[in-house]
């Protein structure tokens, strides 16, 4: 607080020590007139100090209520803007948040357009062609944020529009969230990783071995800041490479679970820090014609391996995963074993034989222009824009997967003229993110058949599969 006497208040100051003094010196032979006088302006000069003052503490007043009517004006202001609901739309989606943020509803969606060259396939085996790989509407949400749900349909593909995703969720809090419905079963790494954002347009053999997804209940989650994930549920069952109904096709069931370590993840400095490892499994029991794979695909779609159509599942399957990832700045590395067994019969009437299928799958990628590998995409720092002259992000990827059938498949569940017992792959991929939502692939495989029989009656198998497959994708 400012404590100096203002120039007015110094004035009268100086007036009254004058006053007096002139008193002292004239003393006794001051007239009466003269000190009237002097008492006169005494007097006017204290009610002028008088008035100063309450002009100043008037001021002071109204500044103060003017401030205190801003303060208030303004945290109304804040009040109402908390209160309405938030839109946004952004690389995310169209967003739908309640005032306080408890509430949010989100619609995406995924589209896929490919285009497919097939070489030297003998004649013609498959048709170049531009393919609608995907094209998924997608919704989601949540309540309170407690409740959370998901809707994923397929329009795209080269089957009849469909339910892919359809469950809700209960957070229990802290680590553990139940989940109801139609979802992925949690066995394979790729296959849990989205769509969008896998190291090449199709997964590897090693995911045709894992069951894609399927309706049950699921209790997940995580702790220690994510170092620890896990999820074990209870599902209908479904074949390998294979997504459920809306209903089960026998009486059993299949209890499917996974635990997934990183143990350096909070580590910021540890070499380590990117390390991620876990295993998958699943058992259960499986009957009828609909408990056996419909066939194995190689990355151009092509179907290299089918049981015959009079083989029936007759009891326990069960599937192991062990699995590992690493990733360091733009370095990123996946890796995966998957063994799946099915117990069938060649007929209904024939002999119950266990059959064990193999595969497995390495594959890396480098982001050229330095960006982090991501299990979630990556993002570019320049996102591109011909008239700034960015370009986006650049990743080089290679893949190496390989599937073996078990040898008790032939002859009598499979046919050795139309089916190979085992196929490998080589790809190589090169991936342009354009921008968070935009993506375009250029990726070439070349896939091996082995087989019993010397020529195989199915065109398909007689020679390597080379496939050169481009994808424009928007994801949002």
């Amino acid at each position: 607080m400012n404590t100096t006497p203002s120039p007015t208040i110094r004035a009268l100051l100086v007036a009254l020590a004058f006053s007096a003094a002139l008193t002292c010196v004239r003393g006794a032979d001051d007239t009466d007139a003269e000190i009237q006088a002097l008492r006169e302006q005494i007097r006017v000069l204290d009610q002028r100090l008088t008035q100063l003052q309450q002009q100043q503490q008037q001021i002071k007043d109204q500044q103060a209520a003017a401030a205190a009517k801003a303060a208030d004006a303004a945290s109304k202001a804040d009040a109402a803007a908390k209160a309405e609901p938030k839109v946004a739309i952004t690389d995310k989606g169209f967003m739908f948040t309640s005032a306080d943020g408890a509430d949010f509803l989100r619609i995406g969606g995924l589209v896929q357009l490919d285009s497919r060259l097939f070489f030297n396939d003998g004649g013609g085996v498959m048709n170049n062609t531009f393919v609608l790989r995907r094209a998924r509407p997608i919704v989601e949400g949540a309540f309170d944020k407690i409740y959370s749900f998901q809707f994923v349909s397929e329009l795209g593909g080269t089957s009849a529009p469909s339910i892919l995703d359809a469950n809700f969720g209960v957070s229990l809090g802290g680590a553990a969230q139940l989940k109801f419905g139609k979802f992925k079963a949690p066995i394979g790494l790729e296959w849990l990783q989205a769509d969008s954002w896998t190291f090449f347009d199709e997964r590897s053999l090693a995911s045709a071995l894992v069951p894609n997804r399927d309706l049950g209940i699921q209790l997940g989650g995580s702790f220690k800041g994510g170092a620890i994930s896990y999820a074990a549920g209870v599902f209908n069952g479904v074949p390998d490479n294979t997504t459920t109904g809306n209903s089960d096709f026998d009486n059993d069931k299949d209890v499917i679970g996974r635990i997934y370590l990183q143990p350096f993840k909070a580590e910021q400095e540890s070499f380590f820090q990117g390390l991620a490892f876990g295993v998958g499994a699943g058992v259960g029991r499986e009957k009828g014609a609909a408990a056996v794979t419909s066939g194995y695909k190689t990355d151009g779609q092509q179907t290299f391996f089918k049981y015959k159509s009079t083989v029936v599942g007759d009891g326990r399957v069960w599937r192991v995963s062990p699995q590992a990832e690493f990733r360091r700045g733009p370095f990123g590395l996946i890796g995966e074993y998957v063994l799946s067994t099915v117990n069938a019969r060649p007929t209904a009437a024939g002999k119950k034989a266990q059959l064990q299928n193999r595969a497995w799958e390495i594959t890396t990628g480098y982001v050229l222009t330095g960006e982090n590998s991501s299990y979630t995409g990556v993002v570019p720092n320049s996102p591109f824009n011909w008239k700034a002259g960015t370009w986006g992000a650049w990743e080089v990827a290679a893949r190496y997967a390989d599937l073996k059938i078990d040898d008790a498949a032939f002859p009598l569940f499979a046919d050795p003229a139309a089916s190979a017992d085992e196929a490998s792959s080589v790809g190589l991929g090169l991936n342009w993110y354009l921008s968070k939502t935009v993506r375009t692939t250029f990726d070439f495989y070349r896939t091996h058949f082995s087989n019993e029989v010397p020529v195989s009656s199915t065109q398909i198998l007689r020679q390597d599969e080379q496939a050169f497959i481009t994808r424009f994708q928007i994801s949002f």
